[in-house]
């Protein structure tokens, strides 16, 4: 075998329909585009959603559901984590800075302690939020709670 014999495996390969080169190609005339229409002319393009002048699909559903503006996004941080983000910085102290350290938020999140995991050390925590079941643990490891 030898670059100069090589060829693609049979039925791998196909030639390009050639649209619109005469009669005898067999896609001469309309050049598979149909008669009349946007679709047939040169520079057509959709917009997304049109279905040809039938009312398209999301406007023939009813709006629903309802958006609260004054919704306040919490991102989730729990007492697992808290443990092991103690024991790596080896502090008694978390703060939303610490945890913006740690990467765990951004400097625009607001967090809620969650109650998921145990806690062993005493920790003073400060964050936006608790659960009821954080908060708990927290006191009774000997913790304190900062609420911002």
């Amino acid at each position: 075998m030898e670059l100069n014999n090589l060829k693609p495996a049979k039925g791998s390969t196909h030639h390009d329909k050639r649209i619109g080169r005469g009669a005898g190609s067999g896609h001469g005339g309309y050049a598979t585009r149909g008669a009349k229409g946007a679709q047939s002319r040169s520079g057509y393009s959709y917009k997304l959603g049109f279905e040809g002048g039938q009312m398209p699909l999301q406007r023939r559903l009813p709006k629903f559901g309802f958006t609260n503006l004054k919704r306040v996004e919490y991102k989730p941080i729990n007492l697992s984590t808290l443990e092991e983000l103690a024991n790596r910085l080896n502090v008694t102290e978390l703060n939303p800075d610490a945890f913006i350290a740690a990467g765990f938020i951004s400097s625009a999140n607001r967090v809620k302690i969650l109650g998921n995991g145990t806690l062993t050390k005493a920790l003073t925590v400060t964050a936006n939020a608790f659960s009821k079941s954080a908060e708990a643990a927290i006191v009774a490891a000997g913790g304190s709670i900062v609420k911002l």
